[in-house]
């Protein structure tokens, strides 16, 4: 398999940062975020449950999320439910002019997100989680940080 270079620079979501919701659900993407989006893609983004979290994709970067979900099912019928639950509940949010997306209550109901959020980049797309939900998920990972020496040293990366 090959992997498609591209012509140009890459940009990518890199980094974690907290916000708050205002009152009707806004969310303030960070500026480095909207560089990216700017750059690369345009300022749609495609939000779609993931089980605690939110996952926030480019519209292009959706695209090829949807072809890969679509022929996951071919080869393992059991994602259908996952499938239709990501894609049927996925919501495409504007930017607006102050740089925020309103997340739609369902969205915000379904992944227990209230009012302060962590945004982390994953190259391709950013998460959007509880901020209690992400200390709870990530406290084991950190607290077990040095054991991933040994698979870092595998992997050829330390």
């Amino acid at each position: 398999m090959s992997i498609e270079q591209p012509s140009g620079p890459v940009y990518h979501f890199r980094g974690r940062s907290e916000h708050n919701l205002d009152g009707k659900g806004r969310l303030s993407i960070p500026a480095r975020f909207r560089d990216v989006l700017r750059r690369q893609y345009d300022e749609r983004l495609m939000v779609a449950p993931w089980h605690k979290s939110l996952r926030a994709y480019p519209f292009p970067q959706w695209e090829k999320m949807e072809v890969g979900l679509l022929s996951s099912m071919r080869e393992y019928p059991e994602m259908k439910k996952m499938a239709a639950y990501i894609i049927g509940g996925v919501v495409e949010c504007q930017l607006d002019k102050q740089g925020r997306v309103l997340l739609p209550p369902r969205l915000r109901e379904e992944s227990s997100i209230h009012r302060e959020v962590v945004l982390s980049g994953v190259m391709t797309y950013f998460e959007i989680l509880d901020k209690k939900s992400w200390e709870e998920e990530n406290k084991p990972t950190a607290e077990d940080y040095a054991s991933f020496d040994v698979s870092l040293l595998k992997a050829g990366l330390m």
